[in-house]
């Protein structure tokens, strides 16, 4: 109990000064060449010393590490169960593989966050366009090396219940139209560390499956490749928890 006060003590003395840095760099740093590259494997680190703040520990099989590691030509698909996703995800990518997220259009404009934004190279998504929009964030992917991934949450926002939301098709439809192959992350645990409304989380594990690669041809049916993808993740989710994913 103890430890775990000093932490988040300590957290809240160095968490603003960490903070400060991550927002200010691209600003700063953003059009010096191999910045994004350097910026996120900042962020992952960023990300590792948040959890150790908070007692909360990742679980992750070296073989999704690996997996990860020789990555390439992905769209990286992941539900959403609470904040915590993102620190989870960051923390476990290795240096080698490099990603970046899609985020919706108000944060991206927003006066304070616009240009360092720009800067990491975060993808913008204005749900308000639909097709537009989603024609904009295809050609942004296309111009990406095979190395970097994008990082969408395809169940579009945090799940409120028992088991994965229904799934939006934009993760597969990129993937149709860019050639790339979808990799699926799934995260579990992490809503029962850190439930809506509360602040801090409990103290505990989240866990991360990294599933194979799924390609899903041109002329596949969209809603079929949806199921698809969702069937796969549920049952790993699922399993996980021991919950039941609605179909």
């Amino acid at each position: 109990m103890l430890a775990t006060l000093a932490k988040r003590t300590l957290l809240v003395l160095v968490g603003p000064a960490i903070f400060l840095f991550v927002a200010s760099a691209p600003t700063f740093c953003g059009g010096k060449r191999g910045f994004r590259g350097w910026y996120w494997r900042r962020v992952s680190r960023a990300c590792s010393w948040l959890l150790w703040f908070l007692d909360v520990t990742v679980e992750i099989s070296d073989a999704a590490r690996e997996a990860l590691r020789t990555d390439e030509n992905s769209i990286i698909a992941v539900n959403h169960r609470s904040h915590l996703d993102g620190f989870s995800m960051l923390h476990v990518i290795p240096d080698e593989k490099w990603v970046t997220f899609g985020a919706k259009k108000e944060l991206c404009e927003a006066a304070l966050l616009k240009r360092g934004f720009e800067g990491a190279g975060l993808l913008k998504i204005d749900r308000q366009k639909g097709r537009d929009a989603l024609s904009s964030l295809t050609d942004a992917i296309k111009e990406m090396p095979k190395r970097r991934s994008p990082i969408l949450f395809v169940e579009g926002t945090r799940a409120a219940k028992p088991g994965l939301a229904p799934f939006k098709a934009g993760a597969v439809l990129i993937a149709q139209e860019t050639g790339r192959a979808v990799r699926p992350f799934v995260i579990s645990h992490s809503d029962r560390l850190l439930p809506r409304g509360k602040v801090f989380p409990f103290k505990g594990t989240i866990h991360i499956d990294v599933l194979d690669q799924m390609l899903f041809a041109s002329d596949e049916n969209t809603d079929a490749a949806v199921a698809r993808l969702r069937g796969a993740m549920a049952a790993a989710y699922d399993r996980q928890t021991g919950e039941t994913t609605p179909q």
